[in-house]
């Protein structure tokens, strides 16, 4: 066999045995799920200026502009001021549980269904993390993000062989509150969210019966090798999006005068809408050496980070740098969710033995652990469909 024809059939081995990138995509949920959590605390006392009844984009505006785009939204159910405290409130409520790694293959898809509830109700409210946010939550659907540093990790390996009694109870109220809304005539419009919605309840229904009724493995490492497709390809469509989004905004800018010139940073420095601490502002533009350094590092470091993916030593540099860059954006432009948001779709280029590391040292803080438990826990690895650390295959709520 010729050397190529090994290489695509270790390839095809790497992608279908194993979920790529487990500690990767818990940072990515751990992120996402925290900066949606955060803004959404963060506008709890203007949330019906912003989203609800009282906000100047009314009900009958949101309501033609669904109906004219098809977007998904819960809020445009009904204009009624409880039914938009209780949806305001699950989306919190789905945030927390995304965020601790319960029950993560369902929450995440009631993750997305509350970020786009609040988000399409009033297109207009955001700073360019949204959208971010946005792709990202319907992303985090396809991959199996809660294989560690999750509460699903830690039951999977305490539960041993008990029965899972939560995850069908789970199963049946979502799946009735799912086929309600169908014969209401809720998920009417654009196909793509009632779509992931059916697939993936249709998924977990057959993902608990293969290990439940069939006698043999093979319907259940079936499943697995298809799990580990579509999670591998969410995981590419995840980094493609923020190679892209860099790259795009690196592009556009070489084509602005005033990043040609070297001024462009110093002008956003001087809004007011932009300067929450307007001495810090005045401080770091009172240098034209540094207004135009930031500028051009800016631009050259949006534009070659794509290409440095393939040098692990520089894209690690500049992966700091622009995290860093987004820190700083977020403390001197008054912009932290949208810096959070970034970060956190940056995060799925943070190297595997960093995260361990970090896991590890987050393990060490001093706080009530029992004997027994695991500091870090281990994904499963493709030698080992079966294992317990897989908390995806072990309940109703997490199908592949």
């Amino acid at each position: 066999m010729s050397r190529f024809a090994l290489a695509v059939s270790a390839a095809i081995a790497r992608v279908t045995e194993s979920a790529l990138g487990p500690y990767q995509t818990a940072v990515v949920r751990i992120g996402f799920a925290a900066t949606w959590l955060l803004f959404l605390l963060r506008e709890l006392p203007h949330r019906h200026e912003l989203y609800g009844p009282d906000g100047p984009w009314s009900f009958a505006l949101a309501e033609q502009l669904i109906t004219a785009n098809g977007a998904f939204t819960a809020l445009i159910w009904t204009d009624g001021r409880i039914w938009f405290e209780l949806v305001y409130a699950l989306a919190v409520l789905f945030a927390v549980l995304l965020l601790l790694g319960w029950r993560t293959r369902t929450m995440s898809v009631l993750f997305m269904v509350g970020v786009l509830s609040v988000q399409n109700r009033s297109v207009f409210m955001g700073d360019g993390g949204d959208n971010v946010l946005h792709l990202m939550s319907i992303y985090l659907v396809f991959t199996r993000c809660g294989r560690v540093w999750s509460l699903d990790a830690r039951r999977a390996e305490r539960r041993g062989d008990r029965a899972d009694r939560v995850g069908p109870v789970l199963w049946g109220v979502l799946g009735l509150v799912l086929i309600l809304a169908w014969l209401g005539g809720r998920l009417d419009g654009d196909v793509t969210v009632p779509l992931i919605l059916w697939t993936v309840w249709i998924a977990q229904a057959v993902w608990w019966l293969a290990g439940r009724i069939t006698r043999t493995a093979e319907p259940r490492v079936l499943l697995d090798v298809i799990a580990n497709i579509v999670h591998n390809g969410a995981l590419f469509v995840i980094m493609a999006e923020a190679c892209l989004i860099y790259a795009t905004a690196g592009w556009y800018k070489i084509q602005g005068s005033r990043w040609q010139d070297g001024t462009a940073v110093y002008y956003p420095l001087h809004l007011d809408y932009f300067s929450p601490w307007p001495a810090l502002a005045d401080a770091l533009s009172a240098s034209g050496v540094m207004v135009m350094l930031v500028t051009y590092g800016t631009v050259m470091v949006q534009v070659a980070f794509p290409f440095t993916l393939f040098n692990r030593r520089v894209k690690n540099v500049l992966l700091a740098a622009m995290m860093f860059e987004h820190a700083v954006i977020a403390v001197v432009l008054g912009l932290p969710f949208f810096s959070l948001a970034m970060i956190a779709a940056d995060a799925v280029f943070l190297p595997t033995a960093f995260l361990r590391r970090l896991g590890a040292l987050a393990a060490r803080m001093p706080g009530p652990r029992k004997d027994g438990d695991t500091a870090v826990p281990e994904p499963r690895g493709p030698e080992n469909p079966e294992s317990p650390e897989n908390p995806e295959q072990t309940h109703v709520g997490s199908a592949p």
